[in-house]
């Protein structure tokens, strides 16, 4: 069995150990499904590539369909990363997003949604990378676990430190402004990994599409714990 197999069995058989990632209610919220791949044509370069006209388009969509959050992402090939050189490289851009975003106001509050302890922190400072970040490490049964959260406020590394433990439901974190998260609408970057690889503070969340093989392998969806119903599609 590999790793994602024995993380959906893990969540199957301990469903309490699972929280919240966002205050998110399945009765009383309306979930908006963005789609940032060259299918959407209602987004175009102009747009994207201008930070605040971007939060402009992002909030007149959740608002049109009376949506607290939007979500979406995850293996979604995104054209939308040509607005940041952070993700060009010589022989192939990544484009392939590897974690789910979930968009809403700034300070929406973030919650660590198993037992742990904070793994690193960083505050990835590059014009489209994730601002601050926090990743947490949860150990489940003989399964390890990490949690990446992106996009967070500055606010939100304070009184961190590697080791310190975290509680089921506990909160950790806010979404940050757009000075201060990688120059993004507000949102959360949310990923799952099992194999760290060496780094902190920071894990890729886009890859180069001839990597989806082997990035999959490392970082199952994460609708394993958001457990989000579907979304609303525009």
């Amino acid at each position: 069995m590999d790793a994602a197999a024995r993380l959906a069995a893990y969540f199957k058989t301990h469903p309490a150990n699972i929280g919240k990632v966002v205050d998110f209610d399945a009765g009383a919220h309306r979930l908006y499904h963005f789609d940032f791949t060259a299918a959407n044509h209602d987004l175009d370069a102009d747009t994207f590539s201008d930070t605040v006209k971007f939060s402009r388009w992002v909030n007149k969509k959740l608002s049109e369909h009376d949506c607290k959050y939007g979500v979406g992402g995850y293996l979604e090939h995104r054209t939308i990363y040509a607005r940041s050189a952070h993700f060009d490289t010589d022989d192939e851009p990544r484009r392939l997003h590897l974690g789910v975003d979930i968009w809403a106001n700034v300070g929406t509050l973030v919650y660590s949604p198993l037992d742990g302890i904070v793994h690193s922190y960083q505050d990835n400072n590059n014009f489209g990378d994730y601002g601050p970040t926090i990743i947490l490490q949860h150990q489940l049964d003989d399964l390890t676990l990490y949690t990446l959260y992106g996009h967070l406020s500055r606010e939100s590394l304070d009184g961190l430190y590697v080791g310190k433990s975290v509680s089921k439901n506990e909160r950790i974190a806010t979404f940050g402004v757009i000075e201060e998260n990688g120059h993004w609408p507000p949102h959360l970057h949310f990923q799952l990994i099992f194999d760290m690889q060496g780094k902190l503070g920071d894990y890729p969340g886009v890859c180069r599409y001839s990597e989806k093989e082997r990035y999959q392998q490392n970082i199952p969806d994460p609708q394993l714990i958001l457990k989000f119903p579907k979304a609303v599609n525009g």
